[in-house]
């Protein structure tokens, strides 16, 4: 059989077409004949149903150790197009106009030939960094399937990290009558609080015991100073959001105004953040909260980034399976103008 291989693809004859492509899903129609990509030549001289691929430009027969170390294909693009197709997927490679997706998998039983599309996948090295932007992007791409982001570690090994768009809603809306507290070092003290505040809406903690004043974070106590219902007693004559504000830049820098702003989006969804530090995040979160004597699992890991923030893949790993382990789901709240949110979860093709 007579493969050649033009520096960009792998042309065949019509042989191919029906051995390849109509059989196993291999290259796209060109005609009769078959035009291969480079990932797919290669796996096919890996598992030897052909034996060489003569380069046009040199006129020499590459093998499949030949055509890999070529810097034809990418080893990452083959180990990930590998492991899908030893799991029993037809796939097929994007064209390169497409940055975001590097293959379209199939749902089992379904190729090429048909309409539908399980997964785009993204696939890259364990040491490839990704920007908050281009996963966000990638997460709401109109293209057909679900965004998947295959992670190929040092030992070949493929890790799948699914990523969707996840809007958060939930139905704790509680009325909470005005209170007093007192501005401390990084936090904020209600000595009487009226019983809604923490045993219906969840904000802060008690001291120790029912009855005791309740100790407010300053997120929360920013948020419920821009609602009109707490004031502070020492203020120094600004406004109660406003001195709690500046003592929140103080203690966090910039970071207090991005966690700010998802606390608000939470609480406006009917959403109870609390912190998420045991966790490693800056929320978990509960939807549906009637009392705290009846307070189920938290549902989200929530972390909050700036959407110019840098991703390492182990760092995404490490807050997913820790996610998991805790029975909950890992989303990043990615701030810029807006906030979107971005669920990660692992995922077994």
């Amino acid at each position: 059989m007579n493969l050649t291989f033009d520096g960009e693809s792998v042309s065949a004859g019509s042989d191919a077409r029906e051995r390849f492509y109509d059989a196993r899903g291999y290259g796209r129609p060109a005609g009769a004949d078959l035009t291969l990509a480079p990932v797919e030549a290669a796996h096919l001289l890996y598992r030897g149903d052909i034996e060489t691929v003569r380069d046009s430009r040199e006129g020499s027969g590459l093998g499949f150790r030949e055509f890999l170390c070529s810097q034809a294909v990418s080893e990452v693009d083959f180990f990930v197009y590998k492991d899908l197709r030893d799991r029993g997927f037809y796939l097929s490679p994007v064209a390169d106009t497409d940055e975001q997706t590097d293959f379209v998998v199939f749902p089992r039983g379904d190729g090429p030939w048909d309409d539908t599309v399980a997964y785009r996948i993204r696939a890259i090295s364990e040491r490839t960094d990704l920007s908050a932007a281009s996963l966000r992007s990638f997460a709401q791409s109109t293209m057909e399937g679900t965004a998947v982001l295959a992670v190929v570690d040092e030992e070949s090994e493929v890790t799948y990290l699914e990523l969707s768009e996840r809007p958060v809603s939930g139905s704790t809306h509680h009325e909470i009558p005005r209170v007093t507290g007192e501005l401390l070092a990084d936090r904020v003290v209600v000595w009487e609080p009226p019983e809604p505040l923490h045993e219906k809406g969840f904000y802060g903690q008690r001291l120790d015991q029912a009855g005791d004043p309740v100790q407010l974070s300053l997120i929360e106590a920013a948020y419920l100073a821009s609602e009109e219902i707490l004031d502070i007693e020492n203020g120094g004559g600004q406004t109660a959001e406003a001195a709690i504000t500046e003592r929140g830049r103080a203690v966090e820098g910039d970071r207090f105004d991005r966690r700010s702003r998802v606390y608000t989006d939470l609480r406006n969804a009917g959403v109870v953040p609390k912190t998420g530090f045991k966790f490693g995040a800056d929320f978990r979160t509960y939807e549906d909260v009637e009392s705290v004597d009846n307070l189920g699992h938290s549902e989200l890991l929530v972390r909050v980034l700036s959407d110019s923030h840098v991703f390492e893949p182990r760092d995404l790993a490490l807050d997913v399976r820790l996610a998991h382990g805790v029975r909950k789901r890992m989303v990043f709240a990615l701030v810029d103008e807006g906030i979107d949110w971005l669920s990660v979860t692992r995922l077994t093709p």
